[in-house]
């Protein structure tokens, strides 16, 4: 265990450095900054931790987003980087192995997070730093430093060439105290107490360890195990059973009626299902022509995903309820079985019918984020169906079923974060635009990586607009204003922003679009 000292010292010293990379700068260069110092920290406080073999894959996913940062500077980029690093905190201070248990421990480090800092304080005043030695030597400093006052101001009088002397290190000083109230303000002073709470959560472990308890206690496999009748009966799943079963829920055979309802349940849903997938096969499969007057595409996709997500979680909950225990171990529940493998491959079906809406959209309209984020969704959807088939075929515990797709998750939006979507869309789009109705007021809404594509391709830039949000998009210019126009004005607001950070803002994407665009002269827009 490292002394107190020690951790407090590290969480002093982090909340100092983020005070000082951080304030007023976009979080870029200066985050590889305090990602060295807190993973180093970090190492040298739970070193035997960085042995476990899932931390080399942590550690690689940390330093991919670290790099996306630097890169791509995305708000993607950023958010997997704060979940990375957190991850990486918490499995080394803790023993886990599902992303959901680690993430309620990196919550409980944070709630706790100042009962920890405090706890540490007080340690250090029952005699981990003896502070003896420090008040004895203020006892003995007390009248030597009098005596050198008394002195000093004899010789002030006395002495011309030492008078000129300590003015001038009273102006020093005094100008030292000047500059240090100029920087110093409240709101800096507030930031650094944010300093403190992160720099505290990533460093205090708190002294609460139930998420790991109950995580190591938690297993993959399925086991048999013998129910207490009395306790049964107490449960809402009984309850539920008794509602929909009466009397058949009771005794012995209790087991092969629950078994007879999921295969008549999965039977009727199945024949649904498979009504609606035929529909799909017929008119979106094969089937389909788009008549921009009879379709809209936005809602023939958006009820698609309405009707996956709805399939999907009533599929997910209905095969958890009845595989959730003994029934899984019952030698006559083949058909049941049977059945749910086919209602996981006409869900298969229902991603793929999904699939070919998204694309119609996008090929008609060109890419946006929702239209990615539905494929997205897919994929997640697709590895879902692929590990609920492996829990029933492999007698797999829930815990397995939501700690692998939390997995899945994660690596995705590793993933995804090497990508800079919005120069994607802008790239898609603009290659397109003879073919495309595009979105003028979307294009310019993209991030500044998009700007010297827009500028490239001015000659889309034909349509006029009022009330145009600004690049933070919570202020409005008033009046009328053409597209042209407002691309000027991206330009002017991309570069006097760039003028108030300093290197540690510094990161490839902006680098990029100075070096791609000329710096406009300062113009006044018209106020009509």
């Amino acid at each position: 265990m490292k002394p107190a000292s020690l951790k407090i010292g590290l969480v002093l010293s982090g909340a100092l450095l983020f005070n000082i990379i951080f304030w007023q700068e976009k979080l870029a260069m200066n985050a590889l900054l305090f990602d060295v110092f807190i993973l180093a920290a970090v190492f040298y406080l739970y070193k035997p931790a960085f042995k476990k073999p899932v931390m080399t894959w942590l550690l690689l996913a940390h330093l991919i987003t670290l790099a996306t940062v630097v890169i791509h500077n995305t708000l993607l980029s950023k958010l997997a980087f704060t979940v990375t690093l957190l991850l990486v905190i918490v499995f080394t201070q803790f023993e886990h192995r599902s992303l959901w248990y680690a993430a309620a421990s990196a919550l409980m480090n944070y709630v706790l997070m100042i009962p920890s800092f405090f706890a540490g304080v007080k340690e250090l005043q029952r005699g981990k730093i003896n502070f003896y030695n420090a008040r004895k030597f203020v006892r003995f400093i007390i009248i030597p430093v009098i005596m050198l006052i008394v002195f000093s101001l004899l010789y002030n009088f006395s002495n011309a060439v030492f008078r000129d002397v300590l003015v001038m290190a009273g102006d020093a000083i005094s100008q030292f105290f000047s500059r240090f109230f100029d920087w110093f303000s409240w709101s800096r002073l507030g930031f650094l107490l944010v300093g403190l709470f992160v720099t505290g959560g990533l460093l205090l472990r708190s002294r609460t360890d139930i998420f790991s308890r109950k995580d190591t206690r938690r297993q993959d496999v399925l086991l048999r195990q013998k129910h207490d009748l009395v306790k049964w009966k107490q449960t809402p799943g009984y309850d539920l059973l008794s509602l929909l079963m009466g009397r058949f829920a009771n005794g012995m055979l209790a087991l092969r009626n629950e078994n007879a309802v999921g295969i008549i349940s999965l039977f009727l849903l199945n024949l649904l299902l498979l009504f609606i997938n035929w529909l799909d096969v017929v008119y979106v499969w094969f089937g389909f022509t788009y008549d921009n007057k009879n379709i809209n595409l936005s809602a023939y996709v958006h009820e698609g995903a309405g009707l996956l997500i709805f399939s999907i979680v009533l599929a997910m909950l209905v095969l958890l309820f009845f595989f959730r225990g003994n029934l899984n171990f019952y030698k006559k529940n083949k058909w049941l079985k049977t059945g749910a493998y086919l209602w996981i491959v006409q869900n298969t079906v229902l991603v793929v019918s999904v699939l070919f809406r998204d694309y119609y959209y996008i090929h008609e309209y060109g890419l946006a984020y929702k239209r990615i984020g539905v494929l997205v969704f897919l994929l997640l959807v697709l590895t879902g169906l692929f590990t609920m088939f492996i829990k029933i075929s492999r007698l797999k515990t829930t815990y397995f079923l939501l700690k692998v797709n939390a997995w899945v998750v994660l690596t995705v939006m590793v993933l995804a974060s090497c990508i800079h979507w919005d120069e994607t869309i802008a790239g898609y789009n603009l290659a397109r635009k003879t073919s495309l109705p595009l979105d003028i007021r979307f294009l310019l809404s993209l991030s500044d990586k998009t700007l010297p594509l827009i500028e490239q391709n001015q000659d889309v830039l034909s349509k006029t607009f009022s009330r145009i949000p600004d690049a933070d998009g919570d202020v409005y210019y008033r009046g009328t204003v053409s597209a042209t126009e407002y691309f000027n004005l991206r330009k002017r607001q991309f570069f006097e922003a760039q003028h108030t950070y300093s290197w540690l803002s510094w990161n490839a994407a902006d680098s990029y679009v100075k070096a791609q665009l000329h710096e406009p002269a300062m113009a006044v827009l018209p106020n009509n």
